[in-house]
């Protein structure tokens, strides 16, 4: 086992407190969030059970970590009921309304705009 390796497996969790697998290599029995909800599950109020981990030059502490969860453990996602499709598709709306002519605009308002196209650059609408 290569020494980046090395660091990273810790199977008893006495360096780091929880199991450390080195990142790919976790074993059967474990998943991810993104796995879980993949399969239709979520962690469901456990805790932590392991971790992966790598370098990472991008982070601050020079290691990226997922956290993993057991399958076994996991819960059923909650199904969206028609309040919550309501409840989504009003905040959808409002993101697409823009605040200066009320208008949907069909598209996100970009955050950096604040408005709609048309209302952000109103000059280059006129001579099109």
């Amino acid at each position: 086992m290569s020494p980046a390796y090395g660091k990273c497996y810790d199977p008893t969790g006495a360096r780091y407190g929880i199991p450390t697998y080195p990142w790919r290599l976790a074993p059967d029995g474990y998943a991810t969030r993104r796995q879980l909800r993949a399969r239709g599950l979520r962690p469901g109020g456990q805790p932590v059970a392991a971790q992966l981990m790598r370098r990472s030059p991008r982070r601050k502490t020079g290691v990226a970590v997922a956290h993993l969860y057991r399958i076994d453990r996991a819960k059923p996602v909650r199904p969206m009921t028609s309040r919550k499709w309501g409840a989504l598709a009003l905040a959808m709306l409002a993101r697409r309304t823009c605040p200066q002519c009320r208008r949907d605009a069909g598209y996100v308002i970009p955050p950096s705009l604040g408005t709609c196209v048309p209302c952000a650059y109103p000059e280059e609408q006129r001579a099109a």
